[in-house]
């Protein structure tokens, strides 16, 4: 478990619209100690982002209306700082590339790997910058 005033303050952002992925991965993440915001609309995460800093956001590529990779292109000039973590369902060489090219810090493929996870969310909030 972190340690919670390691935590304090530090929010982690999480962008998906299937919301069983959703609600498994904010409970993964509370139940780590982190505090966690959940947003099944990538533009209400995007709205959040322009008015509220945000040290780690995790995001699905494959959304209806706005894709995961678009997210990334604007959140790069809403918050450069933000790290961020891509999940994806689907294997897009084309995309991940994409992706990879903009800077997460880290792509999973569902399902993954917990553990894995959780250590790129604590290696993530602990790079990011108020």
């Amino acid at each position: 478990m972190a340690n919670p005033s390691e935590m304090e303050g530090k929010e982690v952002c999480v962008v998906d619209d299937d919301l069983s992925v959703l609600k498994s991965i904010h409970y993964l993440l509370a139940s780590e100690g982190f505090k966690v915001r959940a947003f099944n609309k990538a533009e209400d995460f995007l709205t959040h982002a322009s008015a509220h800093h945000v040290p780690v956001v995790v995001t699905d590529i494959w959304m209806d209306q706005v894709t995961g990779l678009e997210v990334l292109a604007r959140l790069c000039a809403i918050s450069p700082k933000t790290r961020v973590i891509v999940i994806t369902a689907r294997e897009d060489l084309a995309a991940r590339a994409t992706a990879m090219a903009i800077g997460p810090v880290a792509f999973f493929m569902k399902p993954f790997d917990d553990e894995k996870f959780i250590a790129a969310v604590r290696d993530a909030l602990s790079k990011s910058e108020k």
